[in-house]
Formats: C-alpha cells, sequence, structure tokens
C-alpha cells in the first residue's frame, strides 16, 4: 500500500511527512501550492473544500487534518511506537498535546501568517498580527510548563507529539514578530533532540540550511 500525501514546503505536511518516514510506509507525494492566488487541484478539494494541505489519501480512504492524520498514523502503525495505545498510560496526554498544539498554538500563528482572516478591514491586520504574537507567547509558555523536566512530550517516552512540537517551532519568524524559541526552554529542548533524528534531517534539510528557508 502506497499513501498519497498533498505535500507543501512551510506546512504542516512536513510533519506528517516526518511521520511517514518514520513508520516506514511507502507513500507518494503530491506537490501543492499553498499561497492564496493558486487555485487548488481538483482531487484535492474533494478530499478537504477548504483546499489546506495536509490531504492524505490511500486505498479506500483519505483525510485532512495534520492531527487527525497524526493519531490516524500512529494506530495504523503501532509497531512504530509513535503513541500510546488507547489503553495506555500516556495517551491522554498524547490527545490532549496534538489538539492543543493544532486548536489553540496553529491559531494563534494564523493570526500571524494570515491576519485579513481575522478581521473587516486591512487596517485592522497589524492589531490582529499583534495579537497573535501575544497569543504564541502566551500558549508556548503553557506547553513549555506542561513538558517541564521531562525528556519528551509524554515524560520519557518518544511520540509523534515530539514530531508535532517541532513542527511548529520551525514556523517561528523574528521578522514576524514571533516569541523567540530560547524564551521557551524546556520545548527547545525537544525541538534539538527532534531536529537531529534521520527522518527529520531529511524532511527539513531546506529549513536546517539556514534562514533563507
Amino acid at each position: 500500500m502506497t499513501y498519497r500525501l498533498f505535500y507543501a514546503d512551510k506546512s504542516a505536511s512536513m510533519g506528517v511527512r516526518v511521520l511517514l518516514e518514520e513508520i516506514g510506509a511507502s507513500y507518494a507525494l503530491i506537490d501543492t501550492r499553498i499561497d492564496m492566488d493558486t487555485p487548488r487541484p481538483a482531487d484535492l478539494l474533494a478530499i478537504n473544500p477548504n483546499g489546506w494541505v495536509p490531504v492524505l489519501s490511500w486505498d479506500g480512504g483519505a483525510m485532512y487534518e495534520a492531527a487527525a492524520i497524526t493519531v490516524f498514523l500512529c494506530d495504523r502503525h503501532p509497531q512504530a511506537g509513535l503513541a500510546p495505545a488507547p489503553d495506555e498510560p500516556g495517551r491522554a496526554l498524547f490527545l490532549q498535546t496534538l489538539v492543543y498544539c493544532s486548536n489553540t498554538i496553529q491559531n494563534a500563528f494564523q493570526l500571524t501568517y494570515y491576519p485579513d482572516r481575522f478581521v473587516d478591514t486591512p487596517a485592522e491586520e497589524g492589531s490582529a498580527q499583534r495579537r497573535g504574537n501575544r497569543r504564541l507567547r502566551e500558549t508556548w509558555g503553557v506547553l513549555d510548563d506542561q513538558i517541564g523536566e521531562g525528556d519528551w512530550v509524554l515524560g520519557a517516552r518518544f511520540s509523534a507529539a515530539d514530531i508535532y512540537v517541532f513542527m511548529l517551532t520551525t514556523w517561528l519568524r523574528h521578522a514576524k514578530g514571533h516569541p523567540d524559541l530560547d524564551e521557551f526552554a524546556n520545548v527547545k529542548r525537544i525541538a534539538d533532540k527532534v531536529r537531529e533524528r534521520p527522518s527529520v534531517r531529511d524532511v527539513y534539510a531546506p529549513w536546517i540550511a539556514g534562514p533563507a528557508y
């Protein structure tokens, strides 16, 4: 079986690609533009009418939303050990972290990257971006406190939640007024370790190479 991943650099589809690498699954990338002026492929819109990536398809099914895809892949490939099973300790924290990242931290990023979605006039976009930056600092702080002294998001165990957190750290941009990752020592500690994994070094090679990415 080969997965098909609608994919774009600098998007959440990169995190899903890392998962596929970690699992060792066969997959094909469907390069997808994410700028707002480019029409989306019809087969993408047939699955996700919003036109966003990632979208994952396989024989017999398809889905979107990065956090949902993460849970799906982890549960479908338990041999990879990327998530606690439903009856294992840590499952609740695993799900909580993924949903917090997707619903709360990513929403704050949306305010800074796409302020026009949240205001009525262009004149108000600056205010939305400033609020998004404050919200980023608040939400990353909550996650940093949750991690505490743990080796990983779930404590002693590496999981797909660590990959998801790393993915979000790559979206931080000084030019947009985002907080610096150094402000969140626990998050940074985990992100630095995740970055050294072969799967991440492969998928994120352009980002690792330098700030021009």
